[in-house]
């Protein structure tokens, strides 16, 4: 008697098996997605002008790889097979021929969906199709689906995103797989093998610290949720604080920076969310900042930690491959703070080796390298000296000598 992929898989225990496919994402996603700075407004003209301004900006060679459609792509209903389509006037050639160009241009496309029967935006979701859609999306060439949580009414979270998982499996092509149902179920706790990222919070916002009536949230509010879940992060499965607002606007230059640290610092996915086609120099010099995108990159794929924290300042600390180290001093208050660090009692704060730092010997003399300033400033024999103006960090980076 023959028995399916899926009926075969349900009958092991789920820790005998991986549902996603493995070998993806073995450092965090980086790319763009058009929701952030878009929402519905997307077309395939965006998409691609998009796509050059990637390679153009320098992001690629940063890094930067995918190019993710978000919602309100698709045709208003399935056609008469019941297939996804998608939108006639915005999308024209259709997305196998979009992907064909991302693909020419050394890049990937990914596509977005929604576990209950409509999408965030009113669209066509996937529940009861989807195994229909996974082959679709297959069949289009796509290589990353971003999957929401919106109008699922009582749907069990760990059963939709299993089978929606099982069904990209099943059709056949590798796809990054981004569980984004906002950290409702703590899916860090279950998806491992289900997926190679998942939301832990609510939108993020192009502010500060804001929160929005319907639970958007500012990137400070976002982080301070993610302060419990470094244990669940590594190679192939990441927490995602959602996107970056970098570029965006609505934030200062020092405050975008800050934001882009502490996401390399959380080994969060790099998916960037502004108009890539209009970016001033300061936006492209944060984005594409190598050796801070190196500390995100980091194969070790660990999540930094907060070593130490007052009111005003919180020290964040990452181990990095071949004994390196990153800190980043992050200033959250209204006023200027001075630093005055001693490393030879820095070592010994409790903060420290209360999360690992304890089980392998620290060399303290390390050369320290500041990675916006993109120079060196020293050594740990010294004292470290510096102003850290407010919402701002000094990033570094101690490189063993």
């Amino acid at each position: 008697m023959k028995i399916s992929l899926i009926v075969f898989l349900s009958l092991l225990p789920s820790f005998l098996y991986s549902q996603k496919f493995e070998n993806l994402a073995k450092t965090p996603p980086m790319g763009w997605s058009s929701w952030n700075r878009f929402g519905c407004d997307i077309n395939e003209d965006i998409i691609k002008s998009v796509a050059d301004a990637m390679i153009s900006s320098g992001m690629k060679a940063a890094g930067y790889e995918y190019i993710n459609i978000d919602d309100c792509w698709q045709a208003d209903k399935r056609d008469d097979s019941g297939n996804i389509a998608a939108n006639s006037k915005k999308f024209p050639s259709g997305i196998k021929s979009l992907a064909d160009y991302i693909h020419s241009k050394g890049l990937k496309l990914g596509i977005y969906s929604c576990a209950g029967v409509k999408t965030c935006g009113g669209f066509p979701g996937s529940r009861g199709y989807e195994f229909q859609d996974a082959r679709t999306y297959a069949s289009w060439g796509i290589d990353y689906l971003k999957y929401d949580w919106c109008n699922t009414d009582t749907q069990n979270a760990q059963s939709s995103y299993k089978t929606i998982s099982q069904a990209i499996r099943e059709a056949g092509r590798p796809m990054v797989f981004s569980i984004c149902e906002w950290g409702k179920s703590e899916p860090w706790t279950w998806a491992k093998n289900v997926g190679h990222l998942w939301r832990t919070t609510g939108d993020i916002q192009d502010c500060w610290d804001c929160t929005k009536s319907w639970g958007g949230e500012g990137w400070l509010k976002i982080l301070d949720k993610q302060t419990k879940l470094s244990s669940y992060a590594g190679p192939g499965a990441w927490n995602d604080p959602d996107m970056l607002e970098v570029g965006n606007g609505n934030m200062t230059n020092a405050e975008y920076k800050a934001h882009f640290s502490i996401w390399c610092m959380l080994a969060a996915p790099l998916i960037a969310g502004n108009d890539l086609r209009n970016m001033p120099g300061e936006t492209i010099e944060i984005l594409t900042n190598k050796a801070v995108i190196a500390v995100d990159q980091d194969t070790l794929g660990l999540q930094g930690f907060i070593a130490y924290k007052d009111s005003k300042l919180e020290i964040w600390m990452k181990k990095l491959s071949g004994g390196d180290i990153a800190i980043c001093f992050f200033n959250r208050s209204e006023d200027g703070i001075p630093l005055n660090i001693n490393w030879q009692t820095f070592w010994g704060h409790e903060g420290i080796y209360g999360n690992g730092f304890s089980q392998f010997q620290i060399d303290k003399s390390y050369r320290i390298i500041d990675l916006w300033k993109k120079k060196y400033t020293g050594t740990t024999a010294d004292l470290f000296r510096a102003d850290l103006e407010k919402h701002s960090v000094i990033h570094v980076r101690l490189e063993k000598q």
